[in-house]
């Protein structure tokens, strides 16, 4: 597929203030023992497919109403890294197979973007993956974490329909949280947070063009001290 020579060719650029060894020591410094904070590694899945009309879709899940964290939202799949997990790959491809029985095999992974910082400060990696035939998986969605599995077009996260935005503001920064509503067989979804920011970002990058809005992405940033409670707004 020319997509996925087109995105093999893509290489991340690092966020200037991602924590390289120097910056994870000059944070643990700076910390009592009982509040030493060190940000978390995490993975999602953008998993590709080509749709009945020749466009690009991603597949999407709502999560289950009875997590503590992220409720009802719709996210990618993915989660925390372990330790036994070799690389990002592993771990989005890991977690979509306990999520949503998505087999790894089916998925051919092809790049990675930049890291994004989420509201509770995890290092969350997008890798992307192409499932080349959307009939070879069938969703068997894992009850106690995720309620539903769906898909939209990729494109519909550069486009400003059906959009909104909220501006916060962290470490003296302001930026745009974007809403994006769908819908699909007569239920709706809104796609907002960190896994909109993801998908405008995978968005840009398969379809070569800025979105057609103002996007306005928080900057990568760790405050010198953090307690465990520490959140973006």
């Amino acid at each position: 597929m020319a997509l996925a020579q087109q995105l093999r060719l893509y290489k991340p650029t690092p966020p200037s203030d991602d924590d390289d060894d120097d910056e994870e020591q000059r944070i643990e410094a700076a910390q009592q023992p009982a509040d030493r904070f060190r940000p978390k590694r995490a993975a999602v899945l953008i998993c590709l497919f080509e749709g009945d009309d020749g466009e690009f879709r991603v597949i999407l899940t709502k999560r289950s109403s009875r997590l503590s964290t992220h409720s009802g939202e719709v996210s990618l799949p993915g989660g925390k890294a372990e330790e036994t997990d070799a690389d990002d790959a592993e771990t989005a491809t890991r977690e979509a197979k306990e999520e949503i029985g998505l087999d790894p095999k089916l998925v051919n992974i092809v790049t990675c973007l930049e890291p994004f910082l989420s509201k509770h400060l995890l290092r969350v990696i997008p890798v992307i993956g192409i499932l080349s035939n959307k009939k070879d998986f069938n969703p068997s969605p894992n009850a106690d974490e995720v309620e539903d599995v769906f898909d939209a077009p990729l494109e519909m996260f550069l486009r400003d329909e059906n959009r909104r935005w909220e501006e916060r503001e962290w470490m003296g920064d302001k930026y745009l949280i974007h809403f994006f509503d769908y819908e699909m067989n007569d239920k709706k979804y809104v796609i907002w947070g960190l896994t909109a920011g993801i998908l405008i970002r995978a968005a840009s990058i398969v379809y070569e063009r800025a979105p057609g809005f103002v996007e306005q992405t928080p900057k990568f940033k760790l405050p010198r001290i953090m307690l465990k409670d520490t959140f973006m707004p």
